[in-house]
């Protein structure tokens, strides 16, 4: 990614972000708000911020967990380690915080990777098994709520509950394509040779045997790697089970949120499935970190879950621990990233 693509990414997540917070304080009491938010108890704020910070490093676990399985198997190579594998995660929660429908964290994962000398390939499906887990769970609860809470979920969403379905949809439709991929690695080298010789007629590209070589010795080697995978159900069952907790640790925050505001009155299960709810609606839209339209559809939902003065200052530690935070560990660890690696270039 060039300097200033990514800086036009960051600006724009800044403009927004100021745009959302500009209209969540125009015309109200930040002293009050302020006040809510101190007294809020630090026994249920400490387990909100261990939830998050455990949201990304189960990815990371999982990379881990995938790569150490398929190496392991092949000629003893080391992966990467569990730590490194934990960067990767915040790295690219990062990348898909400043990018709509946080589509540049993988590929930005996938480079590192490739750089510490994994294979292409197995970081390729390991990045693809670890997103399709991570949509199908979001799937599985998105219809499980649909099925089994339809009453209370149109009733709570109110007119945000069409983005609800819209939301569903989308994340339908990408768990296909990607299971399509990995399922189908030949549509894949057919395409890569349709545009290699596109790109050679436009004479973008020179035509060169060895890029071609390349690209079907990746396309074998990731065929390889999938075929590893259908082999270990087992592991890919791990995968789900990991990430269905994952996918729920960011949700019981919420409810750690609406116990340290000392309230009562409304059931875990019922804050929980709230805000996988407004989570599954914005997951797909194309903004930065779906800033905005998050905070809005919160407002609407829990009006009713965080009363009186509570809804504006449970929204500013929900969010800021769930997205505003981990943006910042991400980012810092980011930077850290760039420095070693420049550091490591100039040797």
């Amino acid at each position: 990614m060039s300097v200033k693509k990514r800086a036009l990414q960051i600006a724009l997540f800044l403009l927004i972000m100021f745009l959302t917070f500009y209209a969540l304080f125009s015309g109200r009491d930040l002293a009050e708000i302020a006040r809510a938010v101190a007294n809020m108890s630090k026994w249920y704020l400490v387990p909100a911020v261990g939830l998050a910070v455990f949201f990304v490093c189960a990815e990371g676990y999982m990379i881990w967990y995938l790569l150490r399985s398929m190496r392991a198997k092949k000629d003893g190579e080391k992966p990467s380690s569990l730590f490194r594998c934990i960067q990767y995660s915040f790295i690219g929660y990062f990348y898909s915080g400043i990018t709509p429908s946080a589509s540049g964290g993988q590929p930005v994962q996938l480079y590192y990777m490739n750089r510490d000398g994994n294979r292409g390939s197995d970081s390729t499906v390991v990045l693809m098994t670890v997103a399709v887990a991570y949509k199908f769970i979001l799937v599985v609860m998105g219809f499980g709520i649909l099925l089994f809470w339809m009453g209370p979920l149109r009733s709570e969403l109110n007119v945000y509950f069409p983005l609800y379905l819209l939301g569903l949809s989308l994340n339908v439709i990408l768990v296909a394509v990607i299971l399509g991929v990995m399922l189908f690695p030949k549509v894949i080298l057919k395409a890569a040779m349709f545009f290699e010789g596109f790109f050679i007629r436009i004479r973008i590209w020179k035509p060169s045997e060895k890029r071609e070589e390349k690209i079907r010795e990746f396309i074998d080697s990731y065929q390889q790697a999938v075929t590893w995978l259908r082999g270990h159900k087992g592991r890919l069952c791990w995968i789900l089970v990991m990430t269905a907790l994952q996918r729920t640790s960011i949700f019981v925050l919420t409810y750690m949120v609406y116990l340290g505001f000392g309230l009562q009155g409304t059931d875990a299960m019922k804050v929980i499935l709230l805000q996988a709810s407004v989570y599954i609606a914005v997951d797909m839209l194309p903004l930065p970190g779906a800033q905005g339209i998050t905070e809005l559809m919160y407002q609407t939902v829990f009006a009713h879950v965080f009363t009186g003065a509570y809804l504006i200052p449970s929204m500013l530690v929900s969010r800021g621990i769930n997205f505003y935070f981990l943006m910042i560990v991400s980012l810092v660890i980011v930077v850290i990233n760039q420095i070693i690696y420049r550091k490591n270039s100039e040797i």
